[in-house]
């Protein structure tokens, strides 16, 4: 089930994606992160009512963190678009899977040493590699010679990802429900939304464009549920390979919507993308077991 709550939170993600291609030429970034953030806390607060699931937590410090890392990866990515071509910049924040794997399968070498669990997780680190792979086919990135600090800063949010995804999953591990850490990484975005247009300005307000903000919210605050449950109810590595198909319904709606062209090189890229995810759910499941590193996240 893992895999297909990963996959409907890449889905929800590409969709979301879509409408702030739309509002963008509306609203600047900040503002777009700080009324995404504020629709999802008024989404949780309902849920969370409804649901009888109290908001007060006796771990504040793990989601303190997880705000903080969230929210400087989402920063430092939308930095990283403002100064890289698109492709470039996505393709830097994606490599949060190898950082996720590079995390995971250190801890397993410092912890288990030359035992077989260790070994026996290379296969399945492959599969992210080859993930990753298939990623840089799809978007072809490239990098100019003044482009080196929007490419540290792109770096730097693939790390930041990869280390709030690992709090999603150590935060599950205490026991947190999922609506509870959105909740709080959607106050996060609120206040860095809110810092940002503080210093960047607010744009004109328009009811009409506004309209997208509302879907943006709301996808937002669903894939980050379900993306939550995944990495809660499954292992790290195998959820972290499978986001990569946020990428493959990404180009498929810049195909059918926008009127992008793929070249052949871009759809062996997005085949690859689903072989290597098939094949680390398939590594997972039937060869290889649970990690200290992981279980320690």
């Amino acid at each position: 089930m893992q895999a297909l709550w990963m996959l409907l939170a890449s889905l929800l993600f590409a969709t979301m994606g879509v409408c702030i291609k739309f509002a963008s030429s509306h609203f600047n970034s900040f503002e777009i992160v700080c009324y995404r953030g504020a629709i999802g806390v008024l989404f949780l607060l309902g849920l969370t009512r409804a649901r009888g699931v109290s908001l007060r937590t006796q771990v504040p410090m793990m989601h303190l963190w997880r705000a903080v890392v969230g929210t400087i990866s989402l920063t430092a990515w939308f930095y990283s678009i403002a100064q890289l071509p698109l492709g470039t910049a996505m393709t830097l924040n994606y490599m949060s899977s190898i950082w996720i794997a590079t995390f995971l399968l250190g801890g397993a070498l410092l912890l288990q040493g030359r035992n077989a669990p260790m070994r026996r997780q290379g296969p399945l680190f492959a599969t992210v590699l080859a993930g990753f792979a298939g990623v840089a086919m799809v978007l072809r990135p490239t990098l100019a010679p003044d482009q080196v600090i929007g490419a540290i800063v792109g770096l730097a949010s693939g790390v930041t990802s990869a280390l709030a995804y690992l709090q999603v999953s150590a935060l599950s591990r205490v026991g947190e429900p999922e609506s509870r850490t959105v909740f709080y990484f959607s106050v996060g975005a609120v206040l860095a939304g809110a810092a940002g247009m503080a210093i960047a300005g607010t744009s004109p307000w328009d009811w009409q464009a506004a309209l997208w903000l509302l879907p943006i919210g709301l996808l937002a605050v669903l894939g980050q549920l379900c993306m939550t449950r995944a990495y809660a109810s499954g292992a790290t590595l195998v959820v972290a390979n499978l986001q990569y198909s946020g990428i493959v319904f990404a180009a498929l709606y810049g195909l059918l919507i926008f009127g992008d062209r793929m070249p052949a090189i871009g759809w062996a890229g997005m085949a690859l993308i689903i072989v290597s995810g098939i094949a680390a759910t398939v590594l997972r499941e039937h060869e290889v077991p649970d990690g200290p590193a992981e279980e320690h996240a």
